[in-house]
């Protein structure tokens, strides 16, 4: 067992749950380990033909003394302003949404409309302070981590609703915190704040019929992508960020002693591998040259070093059933 609790070197996040975890790290212990204990990848089985939804976890967000985070959200900036600032004074920071695509460090700045989280922890003088700790090899380049201060009309434009977001990324945002969530009008400003808990754990992704377990997730998601071929460049994001989580994961199993370094180095892998391949798959196809095979090898490879990996790690659907067993939930590997 590692004294630290926690992998030397911490792999990285998604842009979601990298800021989740900062933003929840002071209120909520072991934050990360009980990310990295939920980890797993939840797909809704009951909707229309080519369409997905997925959970990468369950709430990690619930506090000792019963809150948790919702959304708020604002139609327009001085609304919004007033908010976050009565927000930041009263929680000490907020998480806040933003668009990629005004986002002056981010990789797609100027380039593409995307949600994506961040922090604010101060306001001074007109300025606020910001931090985004996301770093990744994008499709539009590096992405570093910022930390630093902005003017009231960068915020402004930073936080600018994403126009017309396609379903996908509104189930996304529904999902984001692991368990569907309400969100505020298309087209409004958006942030979370601290709420009461309602009753339950929060580890049911909501309603409808989910799978919680890996293969058969996976079955559904190749499923889709054999349907329509335009589905790998619509979900191909839901899949990377998948694979970091599980990666994250994995290091935590190591660095417990409960897997060996070598077998979770070949599972990262081949996680690793999986939205590499996917992409190349959804550029493939968008030529009109689908590559269904290589999708599926991909996904074998996968579930194999899954398998290979024994008795030395349980697989996701075992950490996510005992997790219900525990709260008093189903134990099947689907939830409806």
């Amino acid at each position: 067992m590692n004294p630290t609790g926690a992998p030397a070197t911490m792999p990285d996040l998604s842009c979601y749950t990298t800021n989740l975890l900062a933003h929840l790290a002071p209120d909520v212990p072991g934050v990360r380990r009980r990310f990295a204990e939920g980890v797993r990848l939840a797909v809704r089985l009951d909707l229309p033909p080519g369409e997905l939804a997925f959970s990468h976890h369950p709430r990690v967000d619930r506090t000792g003394d019963g809150r948790e985070l919702a959304y708020r959200g604002a139609a327009g900036w001085p609304a919004a302003r007033a908010a976050l600032l009565d927000t930041l004074h009263r929680e000490q920071r907020v998480l806040a949404t933003g668009n990629t695509r005004h986002l002056p460090w981010a990789a797609a700045h100027g380039r593409a409309d995307a949600p994506h989280w961040l922090l604010i922890h101060e306001h001074r003088a007109g300025r606020w302070r910001v931090a985004d700790h996301f770093t990744a090899l994008t499709p539009f380049g590096d992405q570093e981590p910022f930390h630093g201060w902005i003017g009231d009309a960068d915020l402004a434009a930073a936080l600018a609703p994403v126009p017309d977001p396609p379903p996908e990324t509104v189930r996304r945002d529904r999902l984001a915190l692991g368990q569907e969530t309400p969100l505020p009008p298309a087209g409004h400003y958006r942030w979370l704040t601290w709420q009461a808990a309602p009753p339950g754990d929060g580890a049911a992704p909501g309603p409808g019929t989910w799978s919680l377990r890996l293969e058969t997730s996976l079955a559904a998601i190749t499923g889709a992508f054999r349907t329509d071929a335009t589905v790998l460049a619509r979900y191909v994001d839901d899949l990377w960020a998948a694979a970091r989580h599980h990666t994250y994961a994995l290091a935590f199993a190591v660095a417990d002693g409960r897997l060996h370094p070598e077998s979770g180095a070949a599972a990262s892998a081949a996680w690793g591998e999986l939205p590499r391949t996917l992409r190349f798959a959804a550029q493939s196809a968008a030529r009109g040259r689908p590559r269904p095979g290589v999708v599926d090898r991909a996904v074998e490879q996968l579930l194999s070093a899954r398998q290979a990996l024994g008795a030395d790690l349980p697989p996701e659907r075992t950490i996510m059933e005992q997790t219900l067993r525990d709260t008093g939930g189903p134990e099947g590997g689907e939830h409806r």
